[in-house]
């Protein structure tokens, strides 16, 4: 099985959603979307964003 997204409602009004891994550990996390539809689509855009490639900042530059 793999992780999963996890949406919700938040306590003071929106919708967030966070990303938890196989042991059941949150990996990340949303900011708060007004509305659940939102929150779907910040899933969709992470989803489509997370094949990215990796930018190292910590390696010095000349």
């Amino acid at each position: 099985m793999s992780g999963k997204y996890e949406v919700f409602a938040e306590r003071t009004g929106g919708y967030g959603f966070r990303l938890k891994a196989n042991n059941g550990e949150v990996i990340a996390s949303s900011e708060n979307f007004k509305t659940k539809a939102e929150a779907l689509k910040g899933i969709e855009s992470l989803r489509s964003h997370a094949k990215s490639h990796v930018v190292d900042l910590t390696e010095p530059t000349d």
